[in-house]
């Protein structure tokens, strides 16, 4: 298969980033790779969908990452894993899991998840700051996506099933596959789960999910799981706070210990963050003179500067993130000159997944492996955002009274930057808007 004809098949299918922003996963093959990295760190703590995925699949997801392969003529893969992960997979360190991908265990630590992290824990390669992985010869997709990508390969079928953990403050965590587009409100019906008063629920891992609302929010491409946590743990009295609160916290009470610049994933790699001097600047100045905190552009917000160096209860991750809204209505972003090179410190600075569970406040509900459910349930109807991706929403291909059937086109890709959006049900379609289509199922 050539590079072009799977980029037809998985655009055709309606791929994207399974485990983050939801990126078309057409637009990363590109020739010039000489390495693929699976990505199937499961960053997050609570999270098991990629784990469980593999577990019962990791043959599809090799013939996936080989299907990728193939077509871009990249001779060697890598299945990055913890240690954890790969301890109860029964896989080692190099062990080889087809023809030409083998494992790379990681450390147990946080946030190995994190693209560019991972590609320099495995490879020993620097990204350049706002650059994408091919300017070092190296293609990333998560699990989930290549075995999105395997299925487009082998039968021809679009992704309409997403794996989700469902966890947290639970009295049994579990790992179900479900179609895209179902509410959650009806999967919390289906197996008995209720979000306490004092609880919230998170759409992704605590540290970098958001909150949202169980009664309107929807399983979508991207979403990976869905915690429910208490309010007064760190990992979300963080989320809660207000962007003046964090503001003025933050100019107010620095130390300047330099800890978060210290313990900063990225700069520990060379990248150009320091979070002890962004909290210092006023907001004023910041709007002002935005071109001068352009580096806040590379911030992944993976939260160790909040979560775990800051004594003071400051968040440098809100500040960067206030920044990196500034830079984008005066369209600025980073760009890099010179040398990049590891702290030569790194490895004693690293956060271990363990230490981090429990500074945030998680650990307790990080009960072992989720049971999986093996389950053909379907809800009574499905809503399919015309935007699960980064890009432009997709255009609806269908009408008011249409009926449909499990992998029909309802929506198709409005540009190279966005993705085609089928149907995960048999069903009539009841509502067609500027956001979403709606479908009713039919037994």
């Amino acid at each position: 298969m050539t590079i072009e004809q799977l980029k037809d098949t998985i655009t055709a299918a309606g791929c994207v980033g399974a485990g983050g922003a939801g990126f078309p996963s057409a637009v990363k093959l590109a020739q010039g790779a000489d390495a693929l990295v699976i990505n199937a760190a499961e960053c997050e703590p609570l999270l098991y969908s990629d784990y469980m995925l593999m577990k019962q699949h990791l043959e599809e997801v090799a013939a996936g990452a080989e299907y990728v392969m193939e077509a871009t003529g990249i001779s060697h893969g890598y299945l990055g894993v913890k240690e954890h992960t790969a301890h109860r997979l029964s896989l080692e360190d190099g062990q080889a899991i087809s023809a030409h991908v083998t494992v790379k265990c990681l450390p147990n630590v946080y946030p190995m998840g994190d693209e560019i992290i991972l590609i320099y824990q495995t490879l020993g390669r620097i990204v350049p700051p706002g650059q994408l992985p091919i300017t070092v010869g190296v293609i990333v997709y998560n699990s989930e996506t290549l075995w999105n990508i395997c299925h487009a390969v082998r039968h021809s079928r679009p992704v309409t099933q997403k794996w989700v953990t469902v966890g947290g403050k639970v009295s049994q965590p579990f790992v179900v596959k479900v179609p895209i587009g179902t509410p959650v409100k009806e999967l919390m019906k289906q197996y008995a789960v209720t979000v306490p008063d004092d609880c919230v629920m998170i759409d992704g891992g605590p540290a970098m999910g958001p909150i949202i609302n169980p009664e309107q929010a929807v399983i979508t491409k991207t979403t990976k799981g869905l915690l429910i946590l208490p309010k007064t743990i760190p990992a979300i009295s963080s989320k809660l706070a207000t962007e003046r609160t964090v503001r003025t916290h933050a100019s107010a009470n620095c130390c300047q210990c330099s800890l978060c610049t210290d313990m900063c994933p990225r700069a520990l790699i060379g990248y150009p963050l320091r979070p002890h001097k962004i909290v210092r600047n006023s907001l004023p100045l910041m709007q002002q003179h935005p071109e001068n905190f352009t580096e806040a552009s590379v911030c992944c917000g993976c939260g160790v500067c909040e979560l775990t160096a800051c004594c003071q209860g400051i968040s440098p991750r809100g500040v960067y993130q206030q920044v990196k809204g500034l830079l984008a209505k005066a369209k600025l972003r980073y760009e890099h000159k010179g040398e990049l090179r590891a702290d030569p410190d790194r490895d004693y600075r690293m956060l271990p997944s363990e230490r981090f569970m429990q500074r945030i406040g998680v650990a307790p509900f990080d009960t072992g492996i989720p049971t999986y459910i093996e389950d053909a349930w379907q809800p009574k109807c499905i809503h399919l955002p015309l935007r699960q991706h980064i890009g432009a929403p997709a255009t609806p291909a269908v009408k008011v009274g249409q009926t449909v059937a499990v992998g029909d086109l309802v929506a198709a890709a409005n540009g190279m930057i966005s993705a085609n959006i089928h149907s995960s049900v048999n069903g009539c379609v009841t509502a067609v808007t500027d956001t979403e289509i709606v479908i009713q199922v039919q037994a």
